[in-house]
């Protein structure tokens, strides 16, 4: 079986990274956060932009990437008069074992006595995790996120069905991928289903694509809208850009959805495939396969993207020759040598494994290399939901 080199966490999960994370609950001690993740290398600070709530959806992210084993120590910087408190999310990360510290900018006295203790604090992880060295482990410790952005022809001939090789690869070592967008699965239920383990799991995979349409729906927005992009990289219909969109996820059977609501957050419980009901907008769709426990994410682009990702490495593919000369700054693995007939699909798939492995292993990628670091947070609309029936 194929071996990494990770950090393994006290909760016996393995991160590919050792990142401190500052977590603002809120906007409004977004910058005070910054400041302190600024101050303190290997340190990145995060947030969300809706408002000081306790909304269980937010929390749910938030949480769950303080959680993803990348992360090694948490700080969290409040405000102080904000319902969604930094005491709720120390609830749910504390059990993990991992350290975790919580001030507000009001008890503290202001933003700059909270820098001088946040930093402090941070110096201090970092002091206390410079002792962590990388270990062994089976690959079977990795989850693979995989997301498309950008999309042209190219994406659904090379790019896509590339990372598809590449993920069965690690699901038949044991591992496990997941990949999102639900409005990008418009017109495949069919598809898909058919790969599902169980009747529930296919029921599953028909009643999230259907509420999304219908969400469309209720948007004044056709179901069968495409972007700009997208129609000029030469795609027809939405459903040709959806079957080449779900060539990313290979061939294997699918174990089950991943919810992400306000009841529920959902994360693979055993190796194989997944589908995340998530957002069809790049960064909070890889955002939330992060919070579900990615550590590695592979984002095919065929007219050309620069997302990275706060945590998580973000390898980019691109299945369109001119695009990786033209952007090759920013793109990782050319997949276009399929469509020019130098290489086979299985080859590149074959690379694109290779460095997978040798990401989980610390070689940069090009996003990271460049201090890209996106992160996004989506939720849904309460209001929205219930009108339609879906909550």
């Amino acid at each position: 079986m194929t071996e990494f080199m990770g950090y393994e966490r006290p909760d016996g999960q393995v991160g590919i990274r050792n990142h401190l994370l500052v977590l603002a609950p809120i906007d409004c001690s977004y910058e005070p956060a910054k400041k302190i993740a600024e101050q303190v290398e290997g340190a990145v600070a995060v947030t969300q932009t809706y408002g000081c709530g306790n909304d269980s959806m937010l929390v749910h992210n938030l949480a769950g990437t303080a959680l993803n084993p990348n992360v090694a120590g948490v700080l969290i910087v409040g405000l102080g008069c904000e319902t969604l408190t930094g005491e709720i999310l120390m609830d749910l990360i504390e059990p993990s074992g991992k350290p975790v510290y919580n001030i507000t900018i009001q008890k503290e006295g202001g933003t700059l006595k909270t820098h001088e203790q946040g930093v402090r604090i941070l110096q201090k992880m970092k002091q206390e995790l410079a002792e962590l060295q990388r270990e062994p482990f089976p690959i079977n410790k990795l989850t693979l996120a995989v997301e498309c952005g950008g999309s042209d022809a190219t994406s659904g001939l090379a790019a896509n069905p590339a990372v598809g090789v590449a993920a069965d690869k690690l699901i038949e070592e044991g591992g496990s991928v997941m990949f999102g967008e639900t409005q990008e699965m418009s017109g495949t239920q069919q598809v898909l289903a058919r790969r599902a383990v169980n009747k529930d799991v296919a029921d599953a995979i028909y009643e999230i694509i259907e509420t999304q349409e219908a969400r469309l729906k209720a948007m004044g927005v056709d179901s069968r809208w495409m972007s700009k992009g997208n129609i000029d990289g030469g795609l027809t219909t939405i459903e040709e850009k959806s079957l080449g969109a779900v060539r990313k996820g290979g061939t294997k059977p699918i174990q089950g959805v991943l919810f992400n609501d306000w009841e529920r957050f959902d994360k693979p419980t055993k190796s194989g495939l997944y589908l995340m009901d998530g957002p069809g907008w790049d960064v909070p769709s890889v955002t939330h396969m992060v919070a579900s426990g990615a550590q590695v994410v592979c984002f095919t682009s065929g007219r050309g993207s620069t997302t990275g990702h706060a945590i998580a490495p973000v390898i980019k593919i691109t299945g369109n020759p001119e695009t990786y000369e033209m952007m090759t700054d920013n793109m990782d693995i050319n997949a276009g040598t399929i469509l020019d007939g130098s290489e086979s699909l299985n080859s590149v798939g074959q690379r694109i494994y290779d460095m997978i492995v040798q990401t989980a292993n610390g070689r940069q990628t090009k996003a990271e290399a460049l201090g890209y670091k996106d992160y996004i947070v989506f939720k849904r609309s309460r209001e929205a939901e219930h009108m339609l029936g879906h909550c």
